[in-house]
């Protein structure tokens, strides 16, 4: 599977491009799945319900089933959290995985860069950005630069790259 991350500071429109991309990409025929890196606890089931209160007598995983989708939750207990090439090899074989976040891993990159935004810019310490897409002028760089709205050549560049 091929698999390119979409990176960049907190509110920098990640999660957008990446939504516009997985369109872009399934009405091209493609077959795509996404990982999230999440920065903080999240829950995806809730306080009283069968499934969160299987998780919290101890259970290790808890698939729920239905007939629109499943999910498996898997907990931690203590364990280190995996690698993201553990994870991939969890998801089912695709054409394309896009990957937010996971900032230091070595798979090529977007960083997507908001005009005046604080921080760093990423593409000037991570070896493995392969492009920006932003919504202002950077200057000159020494990788290709799109327009953040510029869904057609990102995904272009990320299926020739």
């Amino acid at each position: 599977m091929k698999i390119f991350g979409i990176v960049g500071w907190k509110n920098s429109g990640k999660t957008t491009l990446i939504a516009a991309l997985v369109r872009e990409f399934c009405q091209r025929g493609l077959r795509v799945s996404t990982v999230k890196h999440a920065h903080h606890a999240f829950d995806l089931d809730r306080p009283g319900k069968d499934s969160f209160l299987h998780r919290m007598a101890g259970a290790q995983e808890v698939l729920i089933a239905s007939e629109g989708r499943w999910a498996l939750l898997h907990e931690l207990r203590g364990e280190d959290a995996p690698e993201l090439t553990e994870l991939v090899a969890r998801l089912s074989p695709v054409d394309l995985v896009l990957v937010e976040g996971f900032k230091n891993e070595a798979i090529p990159k977007l960083e997507v860069r908001r005009a005046g935004a604080a921080g760093q810019p990423l593409a000037e310490t991570g070896a493995h950005i392969a492009a920006i897409a932003t919504d202002g002028e950077i200057g000159a760089a020494d990788r290709p630069v799109f327009a953040l709205d510029d869904i057609t050549g990102i995904a272009d560049f990320i299926l020739r790259h």
